[in-house]
């Protein structure tokens, strides 16, 4: 009898950890493999250190095949053209295919730069960390900056569902700014679709809004909140600030010699549009065991699972898929998996904790909410210097993990444990 295939759908922070989860979980009764359009794994919280050269590219990449041969898990980086989900098949981008009894979703967001004219970095105005090459051509561009410095523009952009790597980036850039002392010429706004500073997509955590609020006017970097950006051209941003109702109560001409803002997100094409596996904006629709209601032999997980905005506010806000909250989704994937694999039902669910380390380059927040959608039951935040020192700390230990094949050594299971944070909700 031939065992049941997994394939899981790219292998980026969550598609990397659930292939090694997975193949653990179901010890041999199934056959796993992993399609990517890559061979390089990258650790895309370092982005933007990679962006003011803390970090080079390679410091931060692993190359895949010969880790997932050593895994006894299946590996192709020819990337994936299109889900066939009714077939159970997956078209690759060479013309092949590949079918499968259970998939797992992992693919990440598209990139909507072109949902407004003038951005991004392929034809647009503005660099991107979204992805380690991104952030490496902004690098290119940062180096040009400081020979001729000037006014900055950093942010997220309405729609957007990541907000964490934009206060990153603008508090690193004031950092590597003042090391080479040429911080007080340059003026920095901060541009956001949040409500509020310090809302990150989750309606704060703790005391997030007062923590960014006194650092971003410590280091005299202005702030738009409530933000629509309707255009950037060449050295300069055309932003609106909209009110509660939805009416425009300013805009603003932004001048800028170098700005990077973040992208809204939207579901990749090779799933987008597919008739009860995703929503509007393509992302996946999952029920509480991270399975497709529609098509039960699917699972997702990170950045590409459909999540409703905490609430309404004046421009669209997305949720954020925090790391620690994709790794609780691969969890409960790996054991309903295997569940499934030996004939019961999948019963395991994801908890959504989030545990964040926000780098400010020589300090920054942490946070932890449990669960990360509110209300919560722990909601806490805390700044400091230890948490930059922990942020490198976590980078080195994570690699180390990809390196290995590891998803969560014992030690870490051992840490979650004695903090009380865990990955799978208890037996209702």
């Amino acid at each position: 009898m031939s065992r049941p295939r997994i394939v899981i759908l790219g292998a980026g922070l969550g598609g990397t950890i659930a292939a090694y989860e997975i193949q653990a979980a179901v010890k041999g009764r199934a056959e796993v493999m992993t399609i990517s359009d890559t061979d390089l794994y990258s650790f895309i919280p370092s982005n933007p250190w990679v962006a003011v050269r803390w970090r080079e590219p390679e410091a931060i990449q692993i190359s895949l095949p010969s880790i997932f041969a050593r895994k006894k898990i299946g590996f192709t980086s020819v990337g994936a053209r299109r889900v066939h989900a009714a077939e159970k098949r997956i078209e690759l981008n060479d013309g092949g295919s590949i079918t499968y009894d259970y998939l797992v979703i992992a693919t990440g967001p598209d990139l909507a730069f072109d949902e407004i004219e003038g951005l991004g970095p392929n034809g647009g105005h503005t660099v991107s960390v979204c992805r380690t090459d991104h952030a490496a051509a902004a690098a290119d561009a940062f180096d040009r900056f400081v020979e001729t410095p000037g006014p900055v523009v950093v942010g997220a952009v309405q729609g957007a569902s990541c907000y964490g790597p934009a206060y990153e980036f603008a508090l690193i850039l004031d950092t590597e700014l003042r090391r080479r002392r040429i911080r007080d010429r340059v003026p920095m706004t901060f541009v956001t679709a949040e409500p509020y500073i310090g809302h990150l997509g989750l309606d704060g955590v703790g005391d997030t809004k007062s923590l960014l609020e006194s650092t971003l006017r410590e280091r005299h970097i202005k702030w738009i909140t409530s933000a629509r950006v309707t255009k950037v051209e060449p050295g300069t941003m055309h932003v609106e600030e909209i009110a509660e109702g939805g009416a425009v109560k300013a805009a603003h001409a932004l001048p800028f010699g170098y700005a990077m803002m973040l992208p809204a997100f939207r579901g990749v094409p090779a799933v987008s549009g597919i008739a009860g596996l995703t929503n509007p904006r393509g992302f996946i629709i999952v029920d509480r065991h991270q399975r497709s209601p529609a098509f039960p032999e699917i699972f997702a997980l990170g950045v590409c699972v459909a999540i409703p905005p905490t609430g309404p506010t004046p421009v669209p806000v997305g949720v954020p898929k925090t790391g620690f909250m994709i790794e609780s989704m691969v969890t409960a994937i790996a054991e309903n998996l295997a569940a499934l694999v030996e004939g019961r039902e999948p019963a395991a669910e994801a908890t959504w904790n989030a545990v964040c380390l926000a780098d400010f380059g020589d300090g920054g927040v942490a946070f932890v909410a449990q669960p990360q959608i509110p209300p919560r039951n722990v909601n806490w935040s805390a700044s400091g210097k230890w948490v930059h020192l922990a942020k490198i700390a976590f980078e080195k230990y994570f690699l180390r993990k990809v390196r290995k094949g590891e998803s969560e050594p014992f030690y870490e299971k051992l840490a979650l444990h004695v903090t009380g944070i865990r990955k799978l909700r208890m037996p209702r």
